[in-house]
């Protein structure tokens, strides 16, 4: 197995050493970048390849497990395989592997697989076909889930065919095993005739088979010695003519266990065998521009399904977030305002960089141009059906003509601990940066903030093809509350440079008021659900200090 990471430059006798033809890299003199992320597997020169994304890279040479990417490239051959803390390296490819092809179930109707620019998911595979790694895959897991009742049947069958066992032979040139109650079972009964049946057969085949992977991938799977295995020139040779001798027994099976493991056999020769019109000298399946599948992990972990509620244009939200040239919303979901219960949308960036990496000062644009189109988005609902898109949902006062703060936020991928893959670790970067046309106007809609954070890339690769409805539920109620935390925490601060305030005062009066003060106010106040007026003052804000005191407004703190 090799490994390799997504634009690193290897040297081009590396590359050509295991792949047979340069489409997964590009070659820069001596040097080749790779420019794919995925699997790759060579039949004829027995090559197992993976192509990380570059989350995996903590700087210019060190990966994240502590050793260069040099290094890395060879895991079998070079020292860390020795250690145990890289065990993990086998979960974390299935976990990879997986996510490819969930992305290609999750997308496979949408625009977004059809535009070469955005995205090319590269396959030699047909609808049906599986790769190498599938098979590979099938076996151990087969083995894992199924061993205990394989080796009852092997002793099942090896007592039937003893005939007139001799016993003080068998315990003598015998090593029994031992049942938890110290009882011996031996496994080969020596006997005068030994009847060949086919069962034995499939399961020679079976472990023949899976220790071959065992030995290519170095899986250390403990396979009993009893098992009649075929190695070595014996077994190239079984690879070619297996899917004859394995059709010759094909309709000696009733148990569902026996029948599962002829299926897998079947696959393998399949893969192998000279007759088969199916063999190819390669299979892989890789992408390019993989920072739309790290969207599209984190979108299945944050975002709500949208409605189709629509403008009179014929919009929904789903075509702001899925626009024709290509653009996405990366994340949208609803959730309670910060500034009272009514519901505001959270509008998220996913970005994809090597770990350790901040977002830059261009994305902070780009960002904000998407959470005003969706500000406008509701604005067209109401003013078309006086209605905004869901109840609850409440972007303009129309009282004071204030608008609701819209929390925003960039998501980033990285890895400290290569072994976790079971916390989101989710961890906030600084404090939210704001873009505004009138910097002391915090309810107006151009005001608008934004909020970094890192989030564990291994964490997000197993929710994405691991977890239930029920799990992305819970991480979703959990982290809502977290960043709508983490926004009032930032506005009950000095750091926000805003001291909010409130006064109770009725509908009808809230009118009369906003008239006799609209220039003064503009952009500084919201008229709650609740009836509250709430004043947004800047410390740079000096002539709304006398007017607080006049008409008793009251400091609050937003909860």
């Amino acid at each position: 197995m090799n490994v390799l990471i997504e634009e690193e430059f290897y040297d081009i006798a590396v590359l050509e050493s295991v792949f047979d033809d340069p489409k997964f890299y590009n070659q820069q003199g001596l040097k080749g970048k790779i420019t794919s992320v995925g699997y790759y597997h060579s039949f004829e020169k027995k090559k197992l390849v993976y192509m990380l994304p570059k989350v995996f890279m903590r700087d210019y040479e060190q990966t994240v497990f502590g050793v260069s990417k040099d290094e890395l490239f060879d895991i079998e051959l070079n020292s860390i395989k020795h250690k145990e803390e890289f065990l993990w390296i086998r979960q974390l490819l299935v976990y990879f592997y997986n996510s490819l092809y969930e992305f290609k179930r999750r997308n496979s109707e949408t625009k977004l697989l059809d535009k070469s620019y955005s995205l090319e998911l590269n396959t030699n595979l047909g609808e049906n076909e599986f790769t190498y790694l599938d098979l590979f895959l099938s076996f151990v897991n087969f083995y894992r889930k199924n061993k205990n009742t394989i080796l009852y049947k092997y002793i099942e069958y090896k007592s039937n065919q003893a005939k007139k066992p001799k016993w003080e032979k068998t315990i003598r040139k015998s090593l029994p095993i031992l049942t938890a109650n110290k009882k011996p079972i031996y496994l080969e009964i020596k006997n005068k005739k030994k009847i060949v049946n086919t069962e034995e057969e499939l399961l020679t085949y079976f472990f023949s088979i899976l220790n071959n992977f065992n030995k290519e991938h170095q899986l250390h799977l403990k396979i009993d010695t009893s098992y009649a295995i075929i190695k070595g020139e014996e077994f190239k040779r079984l690879q070619l003519n297996g899917l004859s001798k394995l059709k010759k027994i094909k309709y000696k099976y009733f148990s569902d266990t026996l029948k599962r493991m002829y299926h897998l056999c079947e696959m393998y020769f399949k893969k192998t065998s000279t007759s088969s019109v199916k063999k190819k000298k390669e299979d892989f399946i890789s992408v390019n521009n993989y920072n739309i599948i790290f969207e599209d992990m984190v979108d299945k972990l944050f975002s709500d399904k949208l409605n189709e509620n629509k403008t009179e244009e014929n919009v929904s939200l789903n075509n702001l977030k899925y626009n024709d040239d290509g653009k996405i919303i990366d994340h949208i979901f609803d959730y309670q305002s910060l500034i009272d219960t009514s519901d505001i949308f959270y509008i998220g960036d996913s970005k994809y960089y090597k770990s350790g990496s901040v977002v830059g000062k261009v994305s902070k644009y780009k960002q904000f141009t998407y959470a005003k189109n969706v500000v406008q988005f509701n604005i067209d609902i109401w003013n078309q059906k006086k209605e905004y898109y869901k109840e609850n949902i409440r972007y303009r006062d129309e009282i004071t003509e204030g608008y609701n703060l819209t929390p925003n936020f960039f998501i980033y991928g990285y890895i400290h601990d290569v072994n976790n893959f079971d916390n989101d670790l989710i961890n906030k970067k600084g404090e939210p940066v704001p873009s505004y046309h009138f910097k002391e106007r915090l309810f107006d809609r151009d005001t608008m903030f934004v909020h970094q954070y890192e989030i564990n890339f291994l964490y997000v690769l197993k929710s994405y093809t691991v977890f239930g409805v029920s799990k992305i539920e819970d991480f979703r109620k959990e982290n809502k509350k977290l960043f709508r935390d983490n926004f009032i925490d930032y506005f009950n601060s000095k750091e926000s440079k805003f001291t909010i305030f409130e006064k109770s005062i009725e509908k009808y009066e809230v009118e009369k008021f906003i008239k006799e003060n609209f220039k003064m106010l503009n952009g500084r106040i919201f008229y709650t659900k609740s009836e509250k007026l709430l004043l947004a003052k800047h410390i740079e804000d000096k002539g709304l200090d006398k007017f607080i005191l006049d008409y008793n407004f009251i400091k609050k703190e937003l909860i």
